[in-house]
């Protein structure tokens, strides 16, 4: 069932697959999705990018078709294109199409925030080259060259460290998880 947030009255559709919408679960389920979403827009993600993916991060099956996403936030399908796109972009949802139909539905996986600092490597690397030749531009004696110095220094230490990072966090994900950790 979906809640009207504004009357209160009940739809007898769902969102997210299983869950009836309107049940005191499902209304702790909004409240983290917004307090999630708020969360993450804090620290630099826009907000319906930010709805969109602790909806999908809260759903029991970690996969919702648009129409469920817009019915379950109260929003138009074009914010949620808007959204799914950009988190599709930087990795943190995938499209996939629903058997038989022509709808397609958005997941979110398991290894989203893994996947999501793995390419965060690839910027890293791109904002030294950039940065390297700020430097060699401003000289590395200047005020300004040192300070962009340091900057590339910084990304060049997360770099190098991200790759022992990640391969503790796999190793810790198969002493936690085990045989579930691929199937989330």
């Amino acid at each position: 069932m979906t809640t009207d947030r504004t009357t209160g009255s009940t739809t007898g559709s769902t969102a997210g697959g299983s869950n009836k919408r309107g049940s005191e679960r499902d209304e702790r389920v909004d409240r983290f999705v917004e307090s999630f979403a708020a969360q993450l827009t804090e620290a630099g993600m826009q907000r319906m990018p930010s709805r969109v993916f602790g909806a999908l991060l809260s759903s029991e099956t970690g996969a919702m078709t648009s129409a469920e996403l817009s019915e379950q936030l109260q929003v138009s399908p074009a914010a949620i294109s808007g959204a799914v796109r950009y988190l599709a972009q930087v990795h943190m949802v995938t499209r996939e199409r629903e058997p038989g139909s022509r709808r397609d539905r958005y997941r979110v996986h398991a290894s989203t925030w893994y996947e999501a600092l793995t390419n965060r490597d690839q910027i890293l690397k791109r904002w030294e080259a950039t940065l390297k030749e700020g430097v060699a531009s401003l000289g590395p004696d200047t005020a300004a060259g040192l300070r962009m110095t340091e900057t590339l220094e910084f990304f060049a230490f997360l770099e190098a460290e991200l790759s022992g990072l990640m391969d503790r966090w796999r190793t810790r994900r198969e002493e936690l998880f085990g045989d579930r950790a691929g199937n989330a």
